[in-house]
């Protein structure tokens, strides 16, 4: 696979995750929350698992042990609750709100790293900080402004940013990275449908009526759009992929516009632009560096 054959994968990828938003929102006027969430990932593990299985037959020498349950544990956990907290926030705000709050995890991952294992993260990260908190303020309105679904949203992307700390620790040392992924995915699907059965009622006509918006974010944003990033990846610069996927917040404000008709006031754009700046300063900008630097040393 050819360098812009991998990138155009991973902007699918990022338009795919990017449009689901809107799947997201519309599936709760036939679905509780929980439904939908867990619904949707067990159908994105039953897409997923043919690749996990493939994975296993190639790698059979690497292997998840007992050692790995507590790794699992919180990846799994982190990702339930990062993920049925944006459900429930996208109740509230607005569509274009939950896709650059929620990307804010970029941001977080470092700074998490930094105080939960004692890294240190470039320097670039502080301003970035700055940049992403001013855009939130601007996005919102200012601080008052944010409603709760703001917040769930921004409580959502510490859960996003723990997750993929713990899965990048744990892919890495199990060599099953689509095996971990279907696991979270089952792990998700199946706590969310039992307490599902609780919380909300179950109607024939409602899992008709929500067809579409279970195929799209199980079939094609769980399972398609996912299978596009891991083979992407492999084929392109971590630069190149960075923004390649950091535009899932860009297309889920696009397809807000388009298919919800959302629009947000220019303050609101100017914020939505500073987080989005923050997101490539932190995910391009050290590869940036690090490949001008090499070059002065030759």
């Amino acid at each position: 696979m050819t360098r812009a054959s991998a990138n155009i994968l991973l902007l699918l990828a990022g338009l795919i995750w990017g449009t689901a938003f809107v799947a997201q929102s519309t599936a709760m006027d036939n679905l509780g929350p929980l439904q939908f969430v867990g619904l949707r990932f067990l159908l994105a593990a039953l897409v997923i698992l043919p690749f996990a299985l493939r994975e296993r037959r190639i790698h059979n020498t690497k292997k998840l042990t007992k050692a790995h349950i507590p790794s699992l544990l919180v990846v799994s956990v982190a990702f339930t609750l990062g993920t049925v907290l944006q459900q429930y926030g996208l109740l509230v705000t607005s569509v274009t709100n939950a896709g650059f709050l929620t990307a804010t995890y970029v941001v977080l991952t470092p700074i998490l790293v930094t105080l939960l294992f004692k890294g240190r993260p470039h320097f670039l990260i502080w301003p970035a900080s700055l940049l992403t908190l001013f855009g939130i303020y601007l996005l919102g309105g200012g601080l008052t402004s944010l409603n709760s679904g703001d917040l769930l949203m921004l409580v959502c992307a510490i859960f996003w940013a723990l997750q993929v700390i713990f899965v990048g620790r744990l892919a890495h040392g199990s060599g099953r990275p689509i095996t971990v992924a279907v696991i979270q995915f089952a792990f998700v699907g199946t706590v969310s449908v039992v307490l599902s059965l609780f919380f909300e009622t179950y109607s024939v006509q409602a899992l008709q009526n929500a067809w579409f918006e279970l195929f799209f974010t199980g079939v094609l944003s769980g399972g398609i759009a996912f299978t596009f990033q891991a083979f992407g990846q492999q084929w392109t610069t971590p630069s190149d992929a960075a923004i390649m996927l950091s535009s899932e917040a860009l297309f889920a404000a696009l397809a807000a516009a388009l298919i919800l008709g959302e629009r947000i006031v220019g303050i609101g754009i100017v914020g939505c632009a500073l987080i989005f700046s923050a997101i490539l300063l932190v995910e391009v900008g050290p590869h940036y560096i690090k490949s001008k630097r090499m070059a002065q040393a030759e």
